[in-house]
């Protein structure tokens, strides 16, 4: 199996891997917010701007690996 092969399977399954993550940690993040805000409906301002900056970290990953797989499906062809 040459390089080229190798990734025209690995580039999609690489990005899918990235967005299923970023799905489960986005999740996470919100599930938590959400129960902290139910606890605490007086800081509601504050854990929301924390989980939307973190909420962009997270995407921010996802959207380094899609950047990624973009500049190396110059390789394949």
């Amino acid at each position: 199996m040459d390089f080229q092969t190798a990734l025209s399977i690995t580039l999609p399954l690489s990005i899918a891997a990235a967005a299923i993550g970023s799905a489960f940690g986005l999740a996470k993040a919100v599930s938590a917010a959400m129960e902290a805000i139910g606890r605490q409906p007086e800081a509601a301002g504050k854990v929301q701007t924390a989980m939307v900056i973190g909420a962009a970290f997270i995407e921010a990953l996802t959207i380094y690996a899609l950047l990624t797989v973009i500049m190396l499906q110059g390789k394949i062809g």
